[in-house]
């Protein structure tokens, strides 16, 4: 029998369900709402971007207002959305959401010009015309283009095998020594260096003018024990891209080694000492124990360097601009690209290089899956 009035547990209960999160219809209308008003406003926002009559400054001011509001604004906008559902959808729905806009991000700034890129290494230098695979068989005939491929094999294989071997090498060393942080220090320092200053800096180490009177640092040297000074850049054919390589060498090894450093610190005391009481030498203990400890970091540095080789650019362009036979995939396609205006041929080397850059990748994240990484 109802008496018309209602008690405090039904008022509630009234109250309640007469909230729009208790209704389904409502639910999907503000998610659809929230979705419809995100999209308008930054696509908006976008539009304005592109407008070339808006001053540098206002640009700057709003890309940099619109990066960070409005990214906040997305992730609040959806969360609260998520708030209107059960717990149990919003537990399955929320990592989906909190990742959904970066993935968007990553797609449309990464995948999309990937995938118009291979599109494009299928024409001609302007884009207009199919050539389909002519610019993939002129990179693998064309002499200048064998030599720039032999250089990028050697800067993978020279440049990350001596960036690892000193890095792990000072790192042994340094864990005896009194003076470790401050070898440490001194090593890692070129590290803050960007590669162009760091080519501005070896410039002055391998210059070369002709006469007796020379300003660089390695001709001085020459000379001093009775040589004869070189254009080490220019004229010592193939050799110069050792000279380059080594600039890399110079500000890697300071990453490969605190990287590592922290690795064989990790290494416990027991099984070392262990080691030694059994009479292991100090050689046997590390390859017998440390290396196999530190593997995976040993791998995961090795292939970090090795990316970092395939798209060496700066100290190339900085040193010699990819003249006297020191080219590279990254020179050669700017130079292609961008000087020569040859779309399509510079296209295929941009594809050429991802595809040498994507197994390297693939291993990291397989090893990384391996170890519950991700």
């Amino acid at each position: 029998m109802q008496t018309g009035k209602q008690t405090p547990a039904e008022a509630e209960q009234s109250h309640s369900t007469s909230r729009p999160s208790e209704r389904p219809w409502m639910k999907v209308l503000l998610t659809v709402l929230v979705l419809a008003v995100n999209f308008i406003f930054h696509y908006g926002v976008f539009s304005l971007l592109k407008q070339n009559d808006i001053s540098p400054v206002w640009l700057t001011i709003v890309a940099v207002v619109w990066g960070s509001v409005g990214i906040f604004t997305i992730y609040l906008s959806l969360n609260w959305v998520l708030s209107l559902y059960p717990e149990s959808v919003k537990k399955k729905i929320q990592p989906f959401v909190f990742i959904s806009p970066a993935v968007f991000i990553l797609g449309w700034l990464l995948f999309i010009p990937a995938l118009r890129t291979l599109v494009m290494s299928f024409f001609g230098p302007n884009g207009d015309v199919f050539v389909g695979l002519k610019n993939y068989l002129a990179i693998f005939t064309q002499r200048e283009m064998l030599i720039t491929l032999r250089n990028t094999l050697m800067w993978v294989v020279f440049g990350t095998f001596f960036s690892v071997a000193f890095g792990l090498l000072i790192a042994v060393l340094a864990e005896r020594s009194s003076f470790e942080k401050i070898a440490k220090s001194i090593i890692f320092m070129p590290m803050v260096i960007s590669f162009v200053g760091a080519g501005v800096v070896w410039k002055f180490i391998y210059a070369y003018e002709p006469g007796d009177h020379q300003i660089g640092l390695l001709n001085a040297v020459v000379q001093a024990f009775g040589g004869e000074p070189q254009a080490w850049l220019s004229l010592v054919q193939p050799w110069n891209n050792l000279f380059l390589i080594a600039i890399m060498i110079w500000m890697q090894t300071g990453f490969a080694m605190v990287i590592l450093s922290a690795s064989i610190k990790g290494v416990p005391n027991e099984l070392l000492e262990a080691a030694r009481i059994d009479g292991a030498s100090e050689i046997r203990i590390f390859f017998k124990i440390i290396v196999p400890y530190i593997k995976t970091t040993l791998a995961a540095v090795t292939t970090t360097i090795v990316i970092f080789s395939l798209k060496i650019f700066d100290i190339v362009i900085v040193m010699t601009g990819g003249q006297y036979g020191t080219g590279v995939i990254a020179t050669k396609f700017y130079r292609e690209f961008f000087t020569y205006d040859n779309q399509g041929y510079g296209s295929a080397l941009a594809i050429l290089l991802l595809l040498f850059v994507i197994p390297v990748i693939w291993i990291n994240a397989s090893r990384f899956k391996k170890e519950e990484g991700f």
